[in-house]
Parts: structure tokens; C-alpha cells; sequence
């Protein structure tokens, strides 16, 4: 009865969203579009979460973890693509430093809480957080090279630096790709935990998780559209929107998987569904929208501004100083969300 609730909710909601959003005022309010939208998202997040865990049974830990960050964050990158060839670059890079800081701080922050209030302390593979860690630190240094030789370069110049760092980050991701998923896949695997048998077959699994990602992506559009009436009307800055509204929905997939799988005592998964998807967002999806951007003929930079490039490097540094034993507990899930609730403030201030 329950799993009939739930299917009926996702869908009613759903389907409810679209209305508003093509419909529109006056008959929907901004306000009322934007909670319409945020409550069909924790549904379609919850379904998503559930196709990752079922996937994550027959593919291991980490490949769930994997496939859970990828086909979220396609959602995003699908948004970013439109706004890069509208020439949105400040909105999308401060998307891409909400996602990013998002995932470190709020979904780790949040799994490794809910998780060690049911476990005491929870365990990962140690060689992973190691790497997780050595990932975080290039991610930063590449994001702060542009950012730092830019006055002493030319506009052309810059993008110049721009698509050869993007280029080369690329390439790193895709190796280390190769590296955690056939060299050395079982060093850096995870005990099997099981819990049960799987909600669905392989087959039934892995077609829920496509279909959960697509309404994923229409979902996110959807309430990415609500909010800029809904922010207009409340006076938030397009900084604060950028990099905390933008990011807490096209991260609210991960929320639920991350913290149903720390829930389970599979923290390895919401380690690979957190950590994996802020380095993805910054070694492959940000480097991508660069090299998108030639396409459409004015080339997005990889210069972040100040006040990015410092909450991406507290959450880097903060994350990785939890993360780097391999172990967890609730009261490090609270430091991780005490420093993102910290940032939220200055951000919503600027």
C-alpha cells in the first residue's frame, strides 16, 4: 500500500508540476510553482534513489554510487548547456560552485548525520578517501590557476588558458576513471553489505534509473524556471540563487540516494554519490561547458570569482580533512553542515 502511495504521489506530482509550469501565472503563482516544483522533486529524488540502490545491489557500491552522481549531475549539465548558449556564464559558474560546494558539504554533511545516528561509526574504503582527497586538491588548483593569472593575461589569452586546462582536467578524470574502475577496482572496492533482495530486476533497475533521470531533468527545469519570479519576489541575489537554489535542486537526486544508502550502512555508495559527484562537476562537467561554449561561439572562461574559488576550497578542505580515515560519525556530518550553512549566510549577504 505504501509503495502504491508513494507511485501515485510521484506521479500526481509529477504531472502537476508540468501544468504549472506551462501554464503559468496568473492561475499559478511564482511561489506557488516553486513549491509545486520542489515537492515533485523529493518524490522524483526519492524514485532516483531507490533505482540507484536497486542498481547498486548487482553493480557494487561504488559503481552505484558512480552511475547515481553521473546520471544526476546530467540533469545539470543539460540546464547548463542552455544557459551557456544564452551567454549566462556568472549564473552557471556560480551553479556549478553551489553544486560542487552542495555535495561536499550538504549531502555528505547530511548522509554521514543521518547515517551515524543509526550507526555509531561507519567505514570506507581508506586507499579511496585517500585518492577522493589528492582529487579535491586538483580540482581546487585548477579552478584557482585561471583565476590568479588572469590580470597578467589577455582576454584571448585566458580562454586560450581556459580550454587547454578544461582539455587537460578531462583527460585526468578519464584516467582516473580507468584507474578506480579496472586497474585497481578492488583495491578500491568496499565490503558487500547486503540488505535484502534488490526492488526490481537488473533490467526493470537500470531502465527506472533512465527514466528517474529524465524526470530528473524536466523536474529541475522546471523548478529552475520558478526561480527567478520566486527570488525576485523575496529579494535574493542572483549569486545566492546561483549557488545554493540552483544547486540544492539539481542535487536533491543525491540528497535521497546519498543518505538512503548511509541509512543502509553503505557509506562507501554515499561517499562515491557525494565526493564523485562534486569531482565530477569539477574535473569533467564545468571543463565540458567550457569546451561547449566554442561551439556556440563565445568561449565560457574557467575564472571563477573570489568569493567561489574560497567556499570551494573551505569545502575542499573541510570534506577531505573528514573524509581522510576513512571513517565516520554524526558530529562530522554537523561540522560538514555547520561550514555550509556558514557559507549560505555570507553568500545570501554579498
Amino acid at each position: 500500500m505504501r509503495r502504491y502511495g508513494f507511485a501515485i504521489g510521484l506521479i500526481a506530482s509529477f504531472i502537476l508540476s508540468g501544468v504549472a509550469h506551462y501554464v503559468g501565472a496568473p492561475t499559478f503563482s511564482p511561489t506557488v510553482q516553486f513549491l509545486i516544483s520542489a515537492v515533485s522533486i523529493v518524490f522524483v529524488a526519492g524514485f532516483l534513489g531507490k533505482a540507484t540502490e536497486s542498481v547498486a545491489h548487482y553493480a557494487g557500491e561504488r559503481l552505484g554510487g558512480f552511475l547515481n552522481a553521473t546520471f544526476g549531475n546530467a540533469a545539470e549539465l543539460i540546464i547548463a548547456i542552455f544557459l551557456v548558449k544564452d551567454g549566462m556564464f556568472d549564473i552557471v559558474k556560480a551553479s556549478v560552485t553551489g553544486s560542487i560546494i552542495g555535495n561536499m558539504l550538504l549531502v555528505l554533511g547530511l548522509s554521514v548525520l543521518l547515517g551515524g545516528l543509526k550507526y555509531k561509526e561507519q567505514s570506507f574504503n581508506l586507499k579511496l578517501a585517500g585518492h577522493n582527497g589528492s582529487l579535491m586538491l586538483l580540482a581546487v588548483i585548477a579552478l584557482f590557476i585561471p583565476a590568479a593569472f588572469t590580470k597578467s593575461l589577455t582576454t584571448n589569452e585566458t580562454i586560450n588558458l581556459s580550454i587547454i586546462v578544461s582539455a587537460i582536467l578531462i583527460v585526468a578524470y578519464l584516467l582516473w576513471l580507468y584507474f578506480s574502475m579496472v586497474t585497481h577496482k578492488d583495491e578500491l572496492s568496499d565490503p558487500v553489505v547486503e540488505h535484502g533482495e534488490a526492488a526490481w530486476s537488473k533490467g526493470i533497475s537500470v531502465l527506472f534509473l533512465i527514466l528517474a533521470t529524465v524526470m530528473v531533468a524536466f523536474g529541475s527545469e522546471w523548478l529552475v524556471g520558478t526561480l527567478e519570479g520566486f527570488s525576485h519576489q523575496y529579494g535574493l541575489s542572483e549569486l545566492f540563487v546561483g549557488a545554493f537554489l540552483i544547486a540544492i535542486v539539481g542535487n536533491a537526486a543525491e540528497h535521497s540516494a546519498a543518505i538512503i544508502m548511509a541509512r543502509k550502512n553503505k557509506m562507501g555508495a554515499a561517499v562515491e554519490i557525494a565526493i564523485g559527484s562534486s569531482l565530477q562537476i569539477a574535473l569533467f562537467v564545468a571543463p565540458l561547458l567550457v569546451l561547449v561554449s566554442v561551439l556556440f561561439g563565445k568561449t565560457m572562461d574557467l575564472v571563477f570569482t573570489g568569493y567561489e574559488l574560497v567556499a570551494i576550497g573551505v569545502a575542499a578542505f573541510i570534506a577531505k580533512s573528514i573524509s581522510s580515515d576513512g571513517k565516520t560519525t554524526w558530529f562530522e556530518g554537523v561540522l560538514l553542515l555547520v561550514v555550509y550553512l556558514v557559507l549560505g549566510i555570507a553568500f545570501f549577504l554579498v
